[in-house]
């Protein structure tokens, strides 16, 4: 009897050093699957970090030309009144004497079209 009981006594610690080394498993797995989900998200930090990097690289070379494309527009808008106002300045004394010279000057005679009723 004393041997089945050791017997037993046997398969009772087998057992539970089973056990133990299963829960000893089941730790490590969660500790590595933490640990794996740990360096996931660092290594998607990196790349969305990398990654917004570029973007605004590219992002400040198009807004950069596109600010270069307002500034020359702007430019040439500026010189584009400043000739219309230089022109106006310069021809106005000439066309209001035109003017004035059309408007005032009045020659008095019958219109062609004018037809003496008998």
């Amino acid at each position: 009897m004393t041997s089945q009981s050791q017997g037993i006594q046997q398969l009772l610690q087998a057992e539970k050093r089973a056990k133990d080394k299963l829960e000893e498993a089941k730790k490590r797995k969660g500790k590595r699957l933490k640990q794996a989900k740990e360096e996931a998200i660092a290594e998607i930090d990196h790349y969305r970090l990398q990654r917004e990097k570029e973007f605004r690289k590219k992002q400040t070379n198009v807004m950069g030309s596109q600010g270069n494309l307002s500034a020359k527009i702007e430019e040439q808008t500026r010189e584009s009144i400043q000739n219309l106002t230089s022109s106006y300045h310069k021809n106005m004394e000439s066309m209001m004497k035109k003017l004035l010279s059309v408007v005032c000057d009045i020659s008095p005679g019958v219109h062609p079209n004018f037809r003496h009723a008998v």
